[in-house]
């Protein structure tokens, strides 16, 4: 994707958000009220879902809404001021991606051993679409990071302990690191051999939880996210001054 279709991707996205946040604050859609489907939003506003998607992320992460697995997006019930907020602004720097991201390790290597014992049929299901979803992606040169999270919520859904898929939800598509940094690739074939290694390591984390070895996807999902820590370090140099200070 070029960073024109970046831009225009950003300003869709940011235009979707401020719709639906004025009409919450205005009381046109209130707590408990059901948002149009994805669908219905890709209709509205002419854009794919993969804008939706990362529009209905920032909402969440603002708790505006909440995303019921299987249901659909509701309009969040007002929340109990707290003192831990995660936000676009913990995200302007690697430091700070880095920082979310060993949050991460401590989080998805335990939800994903306890998805390899409680995971459903279901969840293996939607789990096998975000892989092939993300698998097409990498030769179409498509946006995949709405796949990489669908795949990364279904584990954290497969725990059936709501905690972890709620954290999930209200971090969003910000949690996936390319999201959020540009890392440069010399050509495509770099990208191509990126995207193919980040699909297997979830293509090892999702065959352990077939198999319900939960020893084996603990260790698959850390090493998954271990990878993703090194490979932002390992590309420091390679960023834009203003995303590595």
């Amino acid at each position: 994707m070029n960073n024109g279709i970046q831009l225009r991707s950003r300003g869709l996205v940011s235009e979707i958000v401020e719709r639906l946040t004025q009409d919450i604050e205005a009381g046109v859609l209130k707590p408990g009220d059901k948002l149009p489907t994805e669908a219905a939003i890709m209709g509205n506003f002419a854009v794919s879902r993969t804008v939706v998607r990362e529009a209905l992320s920032r909402l969440q992460a603002s708790q505006l809404v909440v995303t019921r697995h299987g249901i659909g997006t509701f309009v969040s019930e007002p929340q109990v001021k707290s003192n831990f907020t995660i936000n676009s602004e913990d995200f302007s720097t690697l430091k700070d991606v880095i920082s979310v991201l060993e949050l991460r390790i401590s989080l998805e290597t335990e939800a994903a051993g306890l998805a390899a014992k409680r995971r459903t049929d279901a969840n293996l299901l939607t789990m096998k679409q975000a892989l092939e979803s993300f698998k097409a992606s990498i030769s179409l040169e498509s946006d995949n990071v709405a796949s990489d999270f669908d795949f990364h919520i279904e584990v954290a859904h497969a725990t059936d302990n709501r905690h972890f898929a709620d954290l999930m939800g209200y971090l969003g598509t910000m949690i996936i690191p390319r999201g959020r940094i540009t890392s440069s690739f010399n050509t495509a074939a770099e990208r191509v051999n990126y995207l193919q290694r980040v699909h297997a390591e979830h293509e090892s984390i999702y065959q352990a939880i077939v198999n319900r070895d939960s020893e084996t996807a603990r260790a698959a999902m850390r090493t998954h996210l271990t990878n993703s820590r090194d490979r932002l370090n390992a590309n420091a140099a390679e960023l834009a001054p203003a995303e590595t200070s």
